[in-house]
């Protein structure tokens, strides 16, 4: 059987802007197979003018509260990149692509799958290495 990556239909250079940009990144998100558990809360970073481009930085931030520890010992963020190009036609859909907290691999929406082990791995790595200090 095949496995279809899910994604969404992004917003197209003329109809972005950062609120719809943050609206978009909820909506995808949503399509995510991770348990309900996981709670997240995104923001808007900064704006970054490029000579071909334009980028928006969007952090979104996960953690997995449960009543013994409403606040959690660690996050795990998410880094979204909007990217408006200045030499295509505005009404192309905007580029998106993400990294995961330290880790330099950049993923597509519509060439990856997200996976609910990575958040995972960056909290233990950090629970883990503050016990070690």
């Amino acid at each position: 059987t095949e496995y279809v990556i899910k994604n969404i239909q992004w917003t197209t250079g003329n109809d972005f802007t950062v609120e719809r940009g943050q609206q978009q990144i909820e909506e995808y998100i949503s399509t995510w197979e991770i348990h309900e558990s996981w709670l997240h809360w995104s923001e808007f970073l900064q704006e970054e003018e490029l000579k071909y481009s334009k980028r928006y930085h969007y952090r979104v931030r996960w953690s997995v509260p449960t009543r013994r520890k409403p606040i959690p010992r660690a996050t795990a963020s998410v880094y979204f990149v909007i990217e408006i190009s200045k030499t295509k036609p505005a009404t192309l859909p905007v580029e998106v692509f993400f990294t995961l907290e330290s880790n330099r691999l950049i993923h597509r929406p519509e060439q990856c799958q997200f996976r609910e082990k990575w958040l995972k791995d960056i909290i233990e790595n950090k629970i883990i290495l503050m016990e070690r200090l």
